[in-house]
């Protein structure tokens, strides 16, 4: 879902070749430039801000998950044994076949411009600009400068200081900015969801929250749970840890949990921190989850003053 009309009308008077989004996590910066890529080559009727129309044949495909001319672009999450990648990194192997030694990357971003579009435009969006290495940008640079077939290079980052100096020249920036609550209530409405206000308090205007709006909640629930278990007691508090590990999201839990502590004590919330990077740590080391997540609990009952 998106909130963001008015970057989607100036995306669509730009007639260059590299827009850079940047704004805070979860956004919306990518729910943006996918609305971006889907109006460049929408065929049908716009909306106000030159939305794309949704029911034309390239929208059609967008929906289905299969679209010609959009390629996303992003760190690898897992290693090629499958484990969780410990640095986010787009390597050259991304942007060129020839150098993608361990085909990581089923589709590279050279050969993708060399094909004329199917419908209007390409576009490759690229998540996570500020991981573009060194190799990787230099290459992606050339292409930016001179791009095949009229394509749009799409970039996506939190902060712009964190992309390369020679990229942030050659685009131009869009702030994507958190939207009031009030708007965010009535695009929670406008999905067929309640007005939960703690999942708006938690959101706090950031669009990208809203695209998973039940995971989101779910995790708000366990977060409740196990800070409520602390209060009850040692073996609550170690079994409903235990719970959460089975859940355990690590997009979510995280920041849900602070959520759930932002009343508490600056100090408390502060070692709570700690615990949590911790176990964030250990998770990330490949550490047993069981006992890590036992550690963590023990560490918020000392964090609280519950020991």
């Amino acid at each position: 879902m998106t909130l963001h009309g008015p970057l989607l009308e100036q995306a669509g008077q730009f007639g260059g070749n590299a827009l850079l989004l940047t704004g805070p996590a979860r956004v919306g910066k990518l729910a943006a430039a996918w609305g971006m890529a889907a109006a460049q080559n929408c065929t049908g009727v716009r909306g106000m801000y030159g939305e794309a129309c949704g029911a034309c044949p390239s929208c059609q495909a967008l929906a289905a998950g299969a679209h010609p001319d959009i390629l996303l672009v992003e760190p690898r999450a897992t290693t090629t044994t499958g484990k969780a990648a410990r640095r986010k990194l787009i390597p050259i192997g991304a942007i060129l076949e020839g150098r993608d030694k361990n085909r990581d990357y089923d589709v590279h971003v050279y050969e993708f411009l060399e094909v004329r579009p199917t419908f209007q435009r390409r576009v490759v969006i690229v998540n996570g600009a500020e991981f573009l290495g060194q190799e990787a940008a230099n290459a992606l640079l050339k292409l930016v400068e001179e791009p095949p077939h009229r394509a749009l290079f799409v970039l996506v980052a939190e902060d712009f200081r964190a992309v390369l100096p020679t990229i942030v020249s050659r685009s131009a920036r869009l702030n994507v900015a958190p939207v009031p609550d009030q708007e965010v209530a009535r695009a929670l409405v406008r999905s067929g969801l309640d007005a939960d206000q703690e999942l708006i308090a938690f959101a706090a205007g950031r669009a990208g929250v809203l695209d998973a709006a039940e995971t989101v909640k779910a995790a708000l629930g366990d977060a409740k749970l196990l800070d409520d278990a602390l209060d009850t007691g040692l073996l609550t508090t170690l079994e409903t840890a235990e719970g959460l590990e089975k859940r355990w999201d690590a997009a979510w839990h995280p920041e849900a949990l602070r959520f759930v502590w932002r009343e508490r004590p600056a100090h408390q919330r502060a070692r709570a921190d700690t615990a949590l990077s911790a176990l964030q740590e250990a998770l990330e080391a490949y550490a047993s989850p069981s006992l890590s997540f036992q550690v963590f609990a023990l560490a918020l009952r000392d964090a609280f003053g519950l020991t």
